[in-house]
């Protein structure tokens, strides 16, 4: 019964030394990216149009801005419409960008 409850205590500790693992994150300053709707124009799984930006070939969601926070998403240039470039400035932690400034850039013309 020693060695049950003994057992039993040592699971229990390190399920929680491995539950509070501290998560991987990657800081990101000034770094120009895309950004569009990660549904309609990333082809990300999620549950309605919301906000993502591509880094290096890899999607990432937005927290801390929305879609709609640059205009109308699904207007003729929205981000459900078009991919447009940004400098962002943010935190990619649980493969989500937690957004500080999202600025977009000019379209260039040509």
């Amino acid at each position: 019964m020693k060695k049950l409850i003994g057992t039993l205590i040592i699971a229990i500790i390190s399920f929680a030394a491995y539950a509070q693992k501290p998560t991987k994150s990657v800081k990101i300053v000034n770094q120009t990216a895309e950004i569009a709707c990660g549904e309609c124009q990333f082809k990300m799984k999620g549950k309605d149009c919301e906000l993502a930006i591509r880094i290096d070939g890899k999607s990432y969601f937005v927290d801390g801005k929305g879609i709609d926070d640059f205009g109308d998403a699904h207007g003729k240039h929205g981000f459900c419409n078009a991919i447009s470039k940004a400098e962002v400035t943010g935190e990619i932690v649980n493969n989500r960008f937690k957004a500080k400034t999202i600025t977009l850039l000019p379209v260039k013309k040509g």
